[in-house]
């Protein structure tokens, strides 16, 4: 199976295995017990002095583990095993020196090392991908016998099965931590929702049991008062209870399209547009064509306008800039006002659900916008963070994911 190689750190980075960052350095973890005990038996079963496992991405060669040298890193084009090791066999040098594809490499011709015994095993799994290799060297000249050959192939093949467990294990732990992570949030959620819940519903009985009192004393004179009250109360849970409902639906079910940034905030200020004209607001968008849902995007742009239009500074209209472009992960839009901006202690703990602010001159609200758009953003596999703009407001950054 051949994989095209300018998609090799995506598919390395599905089996778990460190990849570059932006800066071309890898974080790469201390060798595990497993694949720490492998390296050092084939260096037994080779004989020979170095071994190392070898990860290969599409820039560069690093060490999951070795046996004889401290681990380095190196660029694939210096590397001795990205020579061959895409073709799935093994290579066996006597002397590597004298072999045309290495005598000029800088770990062979004194620049770096002077290898001569080298021999490579590749790192293949099941579907035919080739992760790097499993290698091992000498300054002096050797032979692998046969049997030692086998014993290598063996190796990397328990070396590979060793990283893909190690992967699911990860996997699995993180999915545990993400499930006590729900389990909190979800505990806290409804102890929000039955806290937010029970004084409206407090209030309709008091006013409730107060008109029945009235009505026996043959009095309903401030009945029409009483049923006013209950109802903007009614109406107000109805809202929440809604915004609750829509929340819990957010990314079920994603159907994405093209869409176009410029468009949608046109959609988004006409939805809004008496909003945008009783506080005298300017919003303006640049362009961006990119995929997503359309339905949960436009949801998420019209909250983050609606907060930036709500939580303006008093006397002072509303700016807001949207912007767009392309990350390294995807689309990346902006939200940017001039409004009251969020404290940086708040601005994790505001993107839970019906977590509010309490400051003077706030509007009431549900406490979902932000957390609705965090959670359209994670449903897409990406993410939104919250920082402050430059002189004062709020930037909202959202993340859509590589599939944008």
């Amino acid at each position: 199976m051949t994989v095209n190689e300018m998609v090799r750190d995506a598919v390395l980075a599905g089996t778990g295995l460190p990849i570059p960052g932006p800066d071309g350095h890898v974080e790469v973890p201390a060798a595990s017990e497993r694949l720490q005990n492998l390296v050092e038996l084939a260096r037994t079963v080779c004989g020979q002095p170095v071994t190392a496992i070898n990860i290969i991405t599409e820039d560069l060669q690093y060490q999951a583990a070795t046996a004889g040298l401290e681990p380095y890193l190196c660029t694939r084009e210096d590397s001795m095993c990205a020579v061959g090791f895409l073709s799935g066999e093994p290579t066996v040098l006597e002397d590597a020196s004298l072999d045309p594809r290495y005598r000029e490499n800088p770990y062979v011709d004194g620049r770096r090392g002077s290898v001569r015994f080298y021999a490579s095993i590749p790192l293949v799994t099941d579907d035919g991908f080739v992760l790097g290799t499993l290698c091992a060297g000498a300054r002096e000249t050797g032979r692998l016998s046969g049997e030692q050959l086998r014993g290598l192939e063996i190796l990397a093949a328990q070396i590979v099965d060793v990283l893909q467990l190690e992967h699911r294990a990860r996997r699995l732990a993180d999915a545990l931590a993400e499930a006590e992570r729900s389990n909190t949030l979800l505990a806290e959620f409804a102890g929000r929702i039955s806290h937010d819940l029970r004084n409206p519903l407090t209030s309709i009985l008091g006013f409730v049991e107060l008109g029945e009192m009235d009505a026996e004393a043959g009095d309903d004179a401030r009945l029409p008062e009483y049923l006013g009250i209950v109802g903007r109360t009614g109406r107000r849970m109805l809202a929440m209870v809604e915004d609750v409902l829509a929340f819990a639906t957010i990314g079920g079910d994603l159907q994405p399209a093209a869409v176009s940034l410029a468009d949608l905030v046109g959609d988004v200020i006409a939805d809004l547009a008496t909003a945008v004209e009783e506080s005298g607001a300017s919003v303006d968008s640049g362009e961006l064509l990119f995929t997503a849902d359309p339905v949960q995007t436009r949801v998420l742009l019209q909250n983050l306008i609606h907060n930036a239009l709500a939580y303006s500074r008093p006397g002072v209209p509303p700016v807001v800039h949207i912007t767009g472009h392309r990350g390294d992960d995807g689309a990346v839009l902006r939200v940017i006002d001039n409004g009251k901006g969020i404290a940086s202690a708040d601005r994790e703990r505001v993107l839970d659900p019906l977590v509010r602010l309490d400051r003077q001159g706030d509007p009431p609200g549900s406490g979902l916008g932000l957390a609705t758009c965090a959670r359209i953003a994670a449903a897409a596999g990406g993410r939104l963070d919250l920082g402050p703009a430059p002189e004062t407001g709020t930037i909202v950054t959202i993340h859509l994911g590589p599939g944008s």
